[in-house]
């Protein structure tokens, strides 16, 4: 790559960062990874507990039980100081968010909990909590709690995983109107919440935090087109040449994928 192109290729990413907001998973996976604080203000907000503290946050977790298996690529993950495992998605389209979905991820987090001799009472509270672009369920109302329940009894089963689905489209002056507000500002200063506010314009505003969103997001995209690249391999739709050709891949991701596809 030549200097021009370099300088091209940045003032390209720094257009398209601009417009960039929380509710658009690239940019928000970014924003969130190893974020404690604004992570914390957002848990807090939407499971409406204010004393939850976060000890940590990891973005883009990968979970896999048998290398055949369908794995799931999890936007943000967070652990709470009561040992509670917190899974935040944000989906800007309704397929991306429906019930099997979020029952998978569930599912995905319990089997990453336990290791092999382990009692099933030591698998902690787990949270999968959606943030969809639109009203999902079309009620009207800023946050559904989905839990298991006894029918007959008409009494929670109580098993320790729940499921949330924030709706985006809400807004009032509650913490969280406010909060999806924010998920919808590409301008710091339009924002309500000052932690948020500042952690937007040190991405967006600054040399350092511009050139770190630019690089982390080229490089999930780059992922993404490798994760095609095997994809279209396996389906027999293209030869590691012609995948070679259209990715533009260097000779390190070639050998990367001749030794992911060999029998």
């Amino acid at each position: 790559m030549t200097r021009d192109d370099f300088v091209l290729r940045r003032e390209e990413s720094l257009k398209l960062l601009e417009g960039f907001r929380l509710i658009d998973d690239d940019f928000m996976t970014v924003f969130f990874k190893d974020n404690i604080p604004c992570t914390e203000l957002v848990l807090r907000i939407v499971l409406d507990m204010p004393d939850l503290v976060v000890e940590e946050v990891h973005t883009q977790v990968h979970l896999s039980n048998m290398p055949e298996d369908r794995a799931v690529r999890l936007d943000v993950v967070a652990r709470d100081g009561e040992g509670r495992l917190i899974n935040i998605e944000v989906q800007r389209t309704d397929k991306g968010a429906g019930s099997r979905r979020a029952r998978f991820n569930s599912s995905m987090l319990d089997a990453s909990l336990l290791q092999k001799g382990q009692g099933f009472d030591r698998l902690p509270e787990t949270y999968v909590i959606f943030i969809t672009e639109r009203d999902f369920f079309g009620k009207g109302l800023p946050v559904y709690k989905i839990e298991r329940c006894i029918l007959d009894l008409n009494a929670l089963f109580d098993d320790g995983a729940h499921i949330l689905y924030v709706n985006g489209s809400y807004r009032d002056d509650t913490p969280v109107g406010r909060l999806m507000h924010d998920f919808f500002c590409a301008r710091s200063e339009d924002m309500h919440y000052g932690i948020l506010a500042k952690k937007m314009e040190y991405y967006k505003k600054t040399n350092e935090g511009s050139g770190n969103m630019c690089k982390a997001m080229e490089d999930l995209m780059r992922r993404r087109d490798l994760k095609t690249a095997r994809e279209l391999m396996a389906m027999g739709k293209f030869t590691l040449e012609e995948a070679t050709n259209f990715f533009n891949l260097s000779l390190e991701e070639v050998r990367q994928l001749k030794k992911e596809m060999a029998p």
